[in-house]
């Protein structure tokens, strides 16, 4: 670990970063990242940083510094897309660190600058997500919630009138409800074309919405964009057969990318980690019907989900393997026969509200809660509750309840109970 030696600020901003749920295991590399996208002294600053939105008037009594400093150094952030702002009601901003992914990893690449060395740094990705492969291992197999989920292809949906198909499950819902769309640059494809191993897939194509892009649209990182050349950019990525891969949250939708299964991190992940279930799945899954093994399903799934079979009879046919399946439905908008229909899956699956559930939910699978609760690093009590609740909520139900009676704490027993739920 020579760069967290030398540079003691990126150990303790890596040390933050894992305070979230989606957080990033220390390494060399990931030390080198952070080197090229923080300063030190910023680094520093941005590891005292709460987990939850905060004013400036927070960072400043957090920094020990006048408000208009912290004021500026937090627009400075902002700009290069580490923090996201987001503009109160009054006028006023909040701030946010997000995760690395889906966050200040992707906003590094999502445009062309020359402040960095972009080559460099999509190498050290690469290596990083990969290669090392535990950053990738620790976004996407820890815990039931995942970070995101699959929207199934409309048309492939469309077909079948019998199937009941809610808003939350339709990207082009997302698009029309949205207060804000940007279209940036794809962070995957992106980085893989410096590394000469992209595809022919459309590369402006990355899609956030609300929040997020009210943010990335603010600084240049994303362009701002109408529903309407939104709905034809998702039109393109249905023609590139591509697959939605979005937040994993029903409401305040903040990102939908648009993945090939060559150079795009979930995709990977989902053909790497397959029976772990990296990726929620649509709630719904192909069925073949008409096959003549033709194999053109079997080239376009982007989880390798389909063999060509050859049955007794010699006949050839797709088969499906459902428990690598996405249900993109890819596969049967690109069927020249129309052979592969979309069913519901026999159960339906359980979308979080809300960012705010999803964090949540993540927290507690992942046993980091007590970050979200003691949030405010700054104080020593709030680092103390948060070690004995974390304590406590990683031991076993038996112990976690004799643990409670010896603290004779009620605000522990309460969140104690909900944990459990």
């Amino acid at each position: 670990m020579a760069h967290a030696v030398s540079h003691p600020a990126y150990k303790r901003l890596t040390e933050r970063l894992n305070r979230f749920p989606q957080g990033a295991p220390p390494s060399d590399l990931l030390y080198a990242i952070l080197k090229m996208l923080f300063t030190e002294e910023e680094a520093g600053r941005a590891a005292l940083l709460p987990v939850k939105p905060f004013s400036p008037e927070t960072a400043a009594r957090i920094w020990k510094v006048t408000e208009s400093e912290a004021r500026g150094l937090l627009d400075t952030l902002a700009s290069r897309g580490i923090l996201l702002d987001m503009e109160e009601p009054d006028g006023g901003m909040r701030y946010v660190l997000p995760p690395p992914m889906a966050g200040f990893f992707e906003f590094s690449m999502m445009r062309v600058r020359g402040d960095i060395d972009q080559k460099a740094l999509a190498e050290l990705f690469y290596q990083y997500l990969n290669v090392e492969e535990d950053f990738a291992r620790e976004l996407f197999t820890h815990g039931e919630t995942q970070l995101g989920r699959v929207f199934a292809h409309e048309e492939a949906l469309d077909a079948v009138p019998s199937l009941t198909v809610l808003d939350h499950d339709r990207a082009s819902e997302v698009i029309r409800t949205a207060s804000h769309i940007g279209i940036g640059v794809c962070y995957c494809r992106h980085k893989m074309k410096h590394l000469g191993r992209a595809c022919d897939a459309p590369l402006d194509i990355c899609m956030t919405f609300n929040t997020a892009a009210a943010s990335l649209t603010r600084h240049g990182i994303a362009r701002s964009v109408d529903a309407s050349e939104c709905m034809d950019l998702l039109d393109e990525a249905h023609d590139h057969h591509l697959v939605q891969f979005g937040e994993n949250v029903r409401e305040g939708i903040n990102f939908i990318c648009n993945c090939c299964g060559c150079c795009c991190e979930a995709m990977l992940a989902a053909k790497r980690f397959a029976f772990l279930h990296p990726v929620h799945t649509s709630n719904y899954a192909p069925s073949v019907r008409d096959c003549t093994g033709c194999g053109v399903c079997a080239d376009l799934c982007p989880v390798d989900a389909i063999e060509i079979c050859t049955e007794p009879s010699g006949r050839k046919r797709a088969v499906i393997d459902q428990e690598r399946c996405l249900g993109c439905g890819v596969c049967a908008t690109g069927c020249p026969r129309n052979g592969i229909v979309m069913e519901d899956r026999p159960e339906r699956i359980i979308t979080p509200v809300n960012s705010a559930h999803r964090v949540v939910a993540m927290a507690i699978e992942r046993g980091t809660l007590q970050h979200l609760i003691f949030d405010n690093r700054a104080f020593a009590s709030h680092r103390a509750m948060a070690a004995v609740l974390g304590a406590i909520l990683n031991l076993t139900p038996v112990k976690r309840t004799l643990a409670s009676r010896q603290l004779k704490s009620r605000y522990l027993e309460y969140i104690m109970r909900k944990v459990s739920v």
